[in-house]
């Protein structure tokens, strides 16, 4: 008797009165849960930068076990448009301790930034290895701290591989594409980028290479060794001088 009143009086309170039902999350709790942030581009009133932060691996075409720590591409995209198009936010500063990950996913959001019309400002905290490094380098100035490392090593594939020519032909066009973006949009040379790629022994079992802070500065990959700070202060300087050359101070 007593188990079948508690299950007829499960959904009331004492007195008779039903519980009443949770509200549902608001929706700046669903863009906590999703982003990990508590601030989105269009609500980033109380501050003209927007930190934007790229961690784990970088989710693409392919859904990732739950248990990884990722990135979506579908997340980022549509923040730097909002960044774009939101008047308040003069600058963005991009904080990367990623892995890598898919390959089109990492070089579409090397290229978004890269095409943003705001200044912007990369950091390397931990690790910014393989897609990472077009990330890293596709701002307009970047940083890298002095623990930190970044992986240059070839494209890979995973899965079924069919052996046929077009198959490396198609991988030897995508790796183009990587060198060219990171060429282009640092001081380091091609020549230099592929030895770096392709060297033996630097990696256990691989080819490839593992580049420490000081060192990617040397390589002309990163700009600078520096933390939070000296990033903050950079974003700050390149918002003057876009805010002089709007009003026709500087040439």
């Amino acid at each position: 008797m007593k188990y079948d009143w508690f299950k007829n009086n499960a959904g009331t309170q004492e007195g008779g009165e039903p519980q009443k039902e949770e509200k549902p999350s608001s929706p700046l709790m669903e863009k906590i849960q999703q982003l990990g942030q508590t601030n989105v581009p269009q609500l980033s009133s109380d501050s003209k930068i927007h930190c934007l932060t790229i961690v784990g691996q970088i989710e693409g075409h392919m859904a990732l076990p739950p248990q990884n720590k990722t990135t979506k591409y579908e997340h980022i995209i549509p923040q730097l448009v909002a960044i774009e198009q939101n008047p308040n936010i003069e600058g963005v500063l991009i904080v990367l301790n990623t892995v890598g990950g898919d390959v089109e996913a990492g070089l579409a959001i090397s290229e978004m930034l890269a095409t943003l019309s705001k200044p912007t400002v990369s950091i390397v905290l931990g690790g910014g290895h393989s897609i990472g490094v077009p990330i890293a380098v596709s701002c307009n100035y970047s940083f890298i701290a002095e623990t930190a490392t970044m992986t240059i090593h070839p494209i890979r594939l995973t899965g079924l591989v069919i052996g046929v020519p077009q198959t490396f032909e198609y991988l030897d066009k995508m790796q183009e594409r990587v060198v060219n973006f990171v060429t282009k949009h640092s001081k380091i040379s091609e020549e230099t980028f592929k030895d770096l790629m392709f060297a033996k022994g630097n990696l256990t079992r691989d080819i490839g290479t593992n580049v420490i802070g000081p060192d990617a500065v040397k390589y002309g990959l990163i700009d600078e060794v520096g933390g939070i700070g000296q990033a903050m202060k950079k974003l700050y300087e390149l918002i003057e001088l876009r805010k002089d050359k709007k009003e026709g101070l500087i040439q």
